[in-house]
């Protein structure tokens, strides 16, 4: 019989130790379950100081993995900077499962295979192509146009390991400089002509499913500054991309909490861009915002227990990332603003060194309309310094 979830010694594990971990662990807490976390970092990290059960090594030894495995009921994902193979090992050889399964991971572990997989279910993606030579970027360029966007394969976030190129010659110093001459596989993806790019989390387990509003990243430079939710798109588009983020989740048998990203074309249609198993900053309106966090759905669908409502709390919720501004030890500063407003809520990463665009909080506002709730939110956070 497996351990019951809600038992004082049951320890979820989270494989990753930033600020996504840190908001799930809050909820297990919540339940009185445990948390374990593993690092591939030197320095202490969000999660490390809220836990005695901490450990630290490489994502890429199947020992040091199985040795924090053994430590813990259940393990889940913070990050995707990891193998499926490794985690396979470490799941049979610690007897601990993985939830997403390494099986569901190795269908999304980079964008190369996760375009492949959700193309093959039926699903649009953004047109793609692994470029291995300079004709593939010349070629690419000729058929979708220039400019058009080189990612590295896997381990790319927050702008790192995407480059915009507008000719041949930027494509082949971004081809050599995100590592395509050392064997990483590199693709190409063309540059869509949208009007919103949008956003879905879905929570799955043995219980079932629930699937999250539909909501807006704003986006600058590669990076999500902001959310809106619900997105200001049509009902009949919001509810399509909540049903291709199920299909999704189902085509890869999904266990936890999936996060899709999509464009929406100026001819009205959907592409998937992609995927993230595990708890997604476009999410994280939900700690307020929804009856049910993405955070606490997370816990509630790794370790086996029903999954609970993703209705909005308000009519309109919207969230501000807070970047680094400055490059110094981690502080807050002219956050006064933001703190007395009504529903408005401050979230802090408890990182240690702020660094420019790094992000370091979170501030989200519950409102009536969606575009006047994020322009007051953006007010709010104008000037906060970190």
């Amino acid at each position: 019989m497996a351990k019951n979830p809600l038992s004082a010694n049951f320890t979820v594990g989270f494989l990753g130790a930033g600020q996504l971990a840190r908001m799930s662990g809050l909820q297990a807490f919540r339940y009185g379950i445990q948390v374990g976390v593993f690092s591939d970092r030197d320095e202490n990290e969000p999660v490390q100081f809220m836990t005695p059960h901490s450990s630290t090594g490489s994502y890429d030894s199947v020992e040091d993995l199985t040795n924090f495995a053994k430590t813990c009921d259940v393990l889940t994902l913070e990050n995707e900077f990891i193998d499926s193979s490794i985690l396979k090992k470490a799941q049979e050889q610690s007897g601990t499962n993985i939830f997403p399964s390494p099986d569901s991971f190795a269908k999304i572990e980079n964008k190369l295979i996760e375009k492949r997989t959700f193309e093959d279910a039926g699903i649009s993606v953004t047109p793609y192509k692994l470029v291995k030579k300079v004709a593939d970027l010349k070629g690419f360029g000729e058929k979708y146009g220039w400019p058009y966007v080189l990612k590295s394969s896997k381990g790319g976030y927050d702008g790192y390991g995407n480059e915009t190129v507008t000719n041949l010659e930027e494509a082949k110093k971004a081809y050599n400089d995100l590592g395509g001459h050392d064997d990483r596989d590199i693709i190409a993806e063309a540059f869509v002509d949208f009007t919103h790019e949008l956003a879905v989390q879905v929570a799955r387990n043995e219980t079932g499913h629930v699937v999250y509003p539909c909501c807006e990243t704003v986006q600058e430079n590669h990076i999500c500054v902001g959310v809106k939710s619900p997105a200001p798109v049509s009902q009949s588009i919001q509810e399509e991309a909540q049903a291709i983020a199920v299909k999704a989740t189902e085509t890869i048998d999904g266990k936890g909490i999936f996060a899709y990203e999509f464009f929406l074309t100026k001819d009205g249609d959907l592409l998937l861009n992609e995927s993230a198993p595990r708890p997604h900053n476009s999410g994280h309106y939900t700690i307020e915002g929804c009856v049910t966090s993405q955070f606490e759905n997370h816990v509630r669908a790794v370790v086996g227990l029903p999954l609970g409502s993703t209705k909005l709390r308000t009519p309109a919720v919207a969230m501000i990332n807070l970047l680094g501004t400055d490059e110094r030890k981690a502080q807050v500063d002219n956050a006064l603003n933001a703190l007395h407003a009504g529903d408005g809520h401050l979230h802090v990463y408890g990182k240690l060194d702020s660094r420019l665009g790094r992000k370091m909080a979170h501030y989200t506002l519950l409102g009536e309309t969606i575009d006047e709730t994020y322009s007051r939110a953006s007010k709010l956070t104008n000037g906060i310094h970190i």
